[in-house]
């Protein structure tokens, strides 16, 4: 790497036609140096690429009608574009972009929902975090890599409110919040409870169908970035804001962003 610092974001939009003028907005205020979109709910040909190449940055996506949908825009160069796990599995390829930038490979993930405990969907969940880990040990040996998107975890009972009653929901059932420690396990680290170990209702999605809920903080923190540990001295940001979630016409979720330090040394 050559670059002394990197920025990155991620924002499930739940449609990106729609919250164009929050993300061109969050942009203009918050240069990143990437952002990784999910739920563009878009196809590709008609993704708005001009709405952000007009701002002079570039994007990748992949997408489909009313479901799901991936994109990651950057003022950089965005090289070696792969869709999915690289296996030609469609359903994959509309959840997933992996791609270099500045020299970090960058991985951008909307993992399945799950629909239900006993759905064949939520089979495919656990699944999914198995292939994150043949994903991270086909890297390179040492490869600088960000890991980010919406996870549909909340890790922690801190992550959710009310935890007591969240037991069997497909995000926070034992079994996949064991199947994402599994993938933290590989060596990553959460960045955003490295800087915020114990801050409770801090939380990136908040359901429309609650009302008022965010100002009740009834949410989950299901939005997350993860990096090596390689890197973890050198995060000196990351922070969740809620102000989009406020907009007029937002989604139900907001934006999550990290900043890395890359001159900063690496204690191990």
């Amino acid at each position: 790497m050559n670059i002394d610092s990197f920025k990155i974001a991620t924002f499930n939009a739940n449609g990106l036609r729609a919250r164009i003028p929050i993300i061109k907005k969050w942009l203009l205020e918050n240069p990143v140096d990437c952002l990784c979109i999910q739920e563009t709910k878009v196809r590709d040909e008609d993704f708005p690429k001009e709405e952000f190449e007009s701002l002079g940055l570039n994007v990748v996506f992949r997408g489909q009608k009313a479901y799901n949908g991936v994109a990651i825009i950057s003022p950089h160069a965005i090289k070696n574009a792969l869709f999915g796990f690289g296996d030609g599995n469609e359903e994959e390829e509309v959840r997933q972009i992996v791609c270099s930038i500045n020299g970090i490979t960058i991985i951008n993930s909307y993992v399945p929902q799950g629909r239900a405990l006993d759905h064949p969907a939520f089979q495919k969940k656990l699944k999914w975090f198995s292939d994150m880990i043949k994903l991270f040990d086909s890297l390179e040996e040492g490869t600088p890599f960000i890991w980010c998107g919406d996870m549909n975890v909340a890790p922690e009972p801190i992550d959710v409110y009310a935890p007591e009653k969240k037991k069997n929901h497909v995000c926070f059932h034992e079994s996949v919040r064991d199947a994402f420690k599994n993938c933290i396990s590989w060596g990553l680290f959460d960045c955003f409870r490295k800087l915020h170990p114990n801050e409770p209702d801090r939380y990136t999605f908040y359901d429309y169908r609650i009302p008022k809920a965010v100002e009740r903080r009834l949410g989950w923190r299901i939005d997350h970035i993860l990096a090596p540990k390689g890197l973890k001295d050198s995060l000196v940001e990351c922070e969740i804001d809620i102000r989009p979630r406020l907009m007029k016409r937002p989604s139900d979720h907001t934006f999550l962003f990290a900043r890395f330090d890359l001159k900063r040394p690496s204690h191990g």
